[in-house]
């Protein structure tokens, strides 16, 4: 009852938010609240530009696309601040056909299918109100009925620049039921859905032998000829074409370098002239943007067919790569995982983000510099920090490739994969192990990947594997140690007290007699060197950590190790260092005594409770541990 109540509620909301009035009422209207006669495109950007701009690790992100599309956040900024920005100021670009092009499963279609579930939430917001002439087809701008003769007076009085001219059925309309008078026309507000082919419209092309242009423009009710006496009384002609009905917003044109040329000529003068040609009558006005999806080999084609130089001309090309970001492809994976029914199955942690780190090697272009391995690079274009590396040298290796992004492994084989040892193993827990081992065996049967490719792809499998292996450990080493933090703490804390003695050349209280002993340098070197710090580098990097400590006191900041990322890493793995053969023993005993089975039911534990396991999965990773350590 409670879903039921909710739809009667939303239902309640709609009512409320129809209005209705003559055009006079509607110009009263426009007095208050100018942009209510916006463009189409004008529309698209305000709706996206409204929901809010935020900088996530320094760049900008539309908070439009947040939670729908990952590690796209330059090529849809360049969408917005290259297209819909300047067309909705009316500048030359609105004038185009916005075609996505990129590699398949990239995400194109998501961010269309974005674009018009927003549209239709907009039209229920003050700010993106849409008004029509009521009982029109095309819901036309009411604005229309404007005669040419005044419209530079009611753009003077008004603000608003009126484009276009009154539909041949409008015209009629006009005549004979208003008389003329175009202040007593009426006026309704319309809410944009592609269910109901209001205001967003969708063409697929079909088989070009017997599709009609019909679909796009409209055609002739021969029924109502009889009725009407003629083929050119508009009232004889139905205006449900794709382009009559996304008038006022949007037409998604799918696989449209696949379509039949005299679908794409009608295009043509739509977007240069903002009207196209139907049935036999006068051109007809439609504000709408037009945007079409295709992938890399298709455009190519398509452009080197000098018959298709003056549409491409009237097209902007906006290309849409795959996510280059291992940690938004992680996002991904798990936002398709949650669409589907393996959402219950048991993920074990560092399993997508491993699988993440392959699929992103697959698409990196080579650099030219020498000193950048795959995975540095990886690490780099994710925002980490790699040694010897800026942002300038990221943002160099971005200018190396123009097509970086444009092939290598989807999303989608991943999860396909993923869905593959579920159904397989008939298991309801799975681990990257069994990640990595599906990725392998699919490349057989991946139709498009060459023996070349299929070679290179191996070798990051590989390289995934040592990364995982190298977290695996970390992992199971950091659930060993007991109080892991107070642990580190106190470490930290022990070598920052004899730090600031060496620095200042002072001496230290043993803590048991009081008596006074020098820096403990055998600690020290022990801690640095599990980082590289060398014997004549020690003194400098001692400083820097004393310096550190000065300004987070002179800011009131508390300093712990976490603070100094070079200084966290040696402490942790001065503590697995430690920690090692503790950790080899208990994992690798067949028959673990008392104590070993204590302990490992302890860390077991840790790995449930803190880390995210299930106790499947974190037996796994005990044993799986235990073999790397002991080999």
């Amino acid at each position: 009852m409670d879903i039921l109540k909710r739809v009667q509620s939303y239902r309640d909301d709609q009512e409320k938010l129809k209005w209705e009035g003559t055009l006079a009422d509607y110009l009263e209207l426009l007095k208050e609240r100018p942009y209510l006669a916006q463009s189409a495109h004008s529309r698209v950007y305000n709706m996206i530009k409204d929901r809010g701009i935020k900088e996530v690790d320094g760049r900008k992100t539309y908070t439009f696309f947040g939670d729908e599309l990952f590690g796209l956040e330059e090529a849809l900024e360049k969408l917005v601040d290259e297209y819909f920005h300047p067309a909705a100021k009316r500048l030359d670009v609105r004038k185009r056909i916005l075609l996505l092009m990129g590699p398949v499963s990239g995400g194109k279609s998501t961010l269309v299918t974005l674009l018009k579930r927003g549209l239709e939430q907009y039209t229920l917001d003050d700010d993106g109100a849409v008004y029509a002439i009521k009982g029109c087809p095309m819901h036309e701008d009411p604005l229309h009925l404007i005669p040419h003769h005044i419209r530079s007076d009611f753009e003077e009085q008004y603000g608003i620049r009126i484009e276009g001219n009154l539909s041949p059925l409008n015209v009629m309309r006009l005549e004979k039921e208003y008389e003329g008078r175009i202040e007593d026309v009426m006026v309704e507000r319309i809410f944009f859905s592609e269910d109901k082919r209001t205001g967003i419209g969708t063409f697929s092309p079909s088989d070009p032998k017997s599709q009609d242009i019909a679909d796009l423009t409209g055609s002739i009710d021969f029924s109502t000829i009889a009725e009407f006496g003629s083929e050119s009384d508009p009232r004889a002609y139905r205006f449900d074409g794709e382009l009559n009905k996304a008038n006022r917003g949007m037409m998604e044109f799918q696989e449209m370098l696949k379509s039949d040329e005299k679908f794409l000529w009608h295009l043509l003068s739509l977007t240069q002239e903002g009207n196209f040609k139907a049935g036999r009558f006068a051109l007809i006005s439609a504000d709408e943007l037009i945007v079409a999806h295709t992938n890399e080999s298709e455009y190519r084609s398509f452009i080197s067919n000098k018959k298709n130089e003056a549409l491409h001309s009237r097209m902007i090309v906006m290309p849409v790569p795959y996510n280059l970001r291992a940690s938004q492809e992680e996002r991904i994976y798990q936002k398709m995982i949650k669409e589907s029914d393996i959402k219950n199955v048991h993920i074990a942690p560092h399993t997508l983000k491993v699988a993440a780190m392959f699929t992103i090697l697959t698409r990196l272009k080579e650099s030219n510099r020498g000193d950048i391995s795959p995975l540095k690079k990886m690490y780099l274009y994710d925002g980490q920090n790699v040694e010897g590396f800026s942002d300038a040298d990221v943002n160099e290796m971005k200018k190396e490739h123009s097509d970086e992004g444009m092939s290598g492994i989807d999303p989608r084989y991943v999860i396909n994969r993923i869905s593959s040892t579920i159904i397989k193993k008939e298991i309801h827990s799975i681990n990257a192990l069994d990640v990595l081992r599906s990725l392998k065996e699919g490349l057989d049967s991946h139709p498009s990947i060459s023996k070349e490719d299929k070679e290179k792809y191996l070798n990051f499998i590989s390289i995934a594997r040592k990364e995982y292996d190298e977290i695996a450990k970390k992992e199971v080493q950091k659930a060993f140690v007991y109080s892991y933090e107070e642990s580190a703490k106190t470490l930290m804390d022990n070598y920052l007290d004899n730090v600031e003695a060496f620095c200042n050349k002072s001496k230290l209280h043993d803590p048991l007699t009081g008596d006074e002993v020098h820096p403990d340098e055998k600690l020290m070197r022990s801690i640095e060197e599990q980082i590289g710090i060398s014997e004549n580098a020690k003194k400098a990097f001692r400083e820097e950590i004393l310096i550190r400590i000065s300004a987070y006191a002179r800011k009131g900041k508390k300093f712990d190790y976490q603070s100094h990322e070079r200084l966290r890493e040696a402490i942790q793995k001065k503590l697995f260092a430690d920690l090692k053969d503790v950790v080899k023993i208990t994992t690798s005993t067949k028959t673990p005594d008392e104590q070993h089975l204590k302990k490992i039911n302890e860390v077991v534990a840790t790995l449930v409770d803190e880390y995210g396991y299930n106790s499947s999965s974190a037996n796994e990773l005990l044993r799986y541990v235990g073999s790397l350590l002991n080999r």
